[in-house]
């Protein structure tokens, strides 16, 4: 019988852990919070009394994406068909949590679970060095629970954010690298974007990154691109209270659109649609999208995030910000399955809503898509 773990099975899951691992061992306190507290599943596989084996998931806030946290079948209880039936009540645990992805990590030296998970469909898509406390490598391996969604997918290099407000260049970066997979991703980049389009001031800490900005730091460097936003307002005015703060933000914001005016980038005022992004998606750009990151991290500010892909029901992006306080991994930031009604609530930001859309082209694309406009 497999079913939910309760606060009793503590005992027994923790002797299963101790049988299991020598590193990298959930903690007798970790247990109870993944059964109390956690937006997670915790299974157990039982027979006669006696628990057999486990497995936890994660589900992320806000998305559609689970991950298999950890999975243990006692040494004694072994190749008789528990883990692939944990797998499987797993898969079924996550669909149940409207989830259409589920996601691992597994260690390189661990072929019989390697075997397993290949079997049961898992798509190996990246590798971590060092990851584990005896600083095994760990490869990163993917199924879609829902095999009729087929989505539409770019390939977008990942660079995780190293400073809680580098979110705007770090979103950037990717949707350069993917457009042009010579450019290098490094911290050097990020704080030299970050300082081209910094807002100055942003709530309480450093300047964020304003549409403008990023706008200006990719023309620079060669790429075409197009600015949504929903009015003319100044963005993350609302985020400061003293009216000098106020004031250097807007400054800031005309200098730059007055810049965009005079370089002749394209700058419009209105809603870009979900439609309307998939198309300039299948033509060959990247679109960055202004979010709220409450509906993910239940902290409202601003943040920016790059589309990587589209089906009929979902946006995936990446997520440049790694939640490592919460457990999170890279593999819960990468081609973040969000529900379409979903990403257009939480795609805006403030008290009146503001909306803003990058969409990053390669100048040959760009050039194309106005010969095609002319030919019309």
């Amino acid at each position: 019988m497999i079913r939910p773990a309760t606060p009793e099975d503590i005992d027994a899951l923790v002797e299963i852990e101790n049988r299991c691992f020598d590193t990298d061992r959930l903690s007798r306190r970790s247990f109870r919070h993944m059964i109390t507290k956690a937006h997670a599943a915790l299974l157990l596989d039982e027979e006669g009394g006696a628990v057999r084996g486990y497995v936890l998931l994660l589900f992320n806030v806000g998305t559609s994406l689970a991950r298999m946290y950890s999975i243990a079948v006692d040494p004694q209880y072994r190749s008789q068909g528990i883990g692939r039936q944990l797998v499987a009540a797993a898969e079924q645990a996550a669909l149940a949590q409207d989830c259409v992805t589920l996601r691992l990590e597994v260690r390189v030296d661990n072929a019989s679970s390697i075997a397993l998970y290949e079997a049961m469909g898992y798509r190996r898509f990246g590798f971590y060095d060092d990851y584990y406390e005896d600083h095994m490598d760990a490869l990163r391996y993917e199924k879609r629970l829902v095999p009729s969604l087929r989505p539409d997918m770019a390939r977008v290099p990942y660079y995780e954010q190293t400073l809680e407000f580098t979110c705007g260049p770090a979103a950037l970066m990717m949707a350069m690298g993917a457009l042009d997979p010579a450019i290098e991703l490094s911290r050097r980049l990020e704080l030299r974007l970050w300082r081209e389009s910094t807002t100055v001031f942003m709530t309480s800490g450093h300047g964020g990154c304003g549409p403008f900005g990023l706008a200006l730091a990719a023309h620079h460097r060669g790429f075409e691109v197009e600015v949504y936003v929903n009015d003319e307002s100044a963005l993350f005015v609302d985020s400061v209270r003293a009216e000098e703060k106020k004031e250097v933000i807007r400054l800031v914001q005309d200098d730059f659109t007055e810049e965009m005016a005079q370089l002749g980038l394209p700058l419009h005022y209105r809603r870009i649609t979900v439609s309307e992004m998939k198309q300039e998606f299948a033509h060959g750009a990247i679109p960055l999208v202004l979010i709220s990151s409450y509906r993910i991290y239940q902290e409202k500010f601003p943040h920016w995030v790059v589309v990587t892909g589209f089906d009929d029901h979902f946006i995936y992006v990446h997520d440049s910000f790694v939640d490592r306080e919460k457990g999170k991994t890279v593999t819960d930031c990468v081609n973040m399955p969000i529900p379409q009604k979903d990403f257009e609530r939480m795609a805006r930001y403030g008290k009146s809503g503001q909306r803003s859309v990058l969409i990053i082209r390669k100048p040959q694309a760009a050039a194309r898509k106005r010969t095609a406009r002319k030919g019309k």
